[in-house]
């Protein structure tokens, strides 16, 4: 997964963490947590503020 997977990426956060809501989760954690999935193998330091909100909305959606 790539950081532009911002669908892919938030299905397996909400398969990986499904009690959590996306809302209450820091940037920093986010981050922490997407680079930390087997899938991902992009460049660590590419994911920006606008990046992990497309993310993070993408699973709130996902989480209904």
């Amino acid at each position: 997964m790539k950081w532009t997977d911002t669908f892919r990426i938030a299905e397996a956060l909400c398969d990986k963490f499904p009690d959590i809501d996306p809302l209450t989760v820091r940037f920093t954690d986010l981050h922490n947590w997407i680079v930390d999935l087997e899938e991902f193998n992009d460049d660590h330091t590419r994911g920006g503020e606008k990046v992990l909100e497309a993310i993070q909305m993408a699973w709130v959606e996902e989480s209904k």
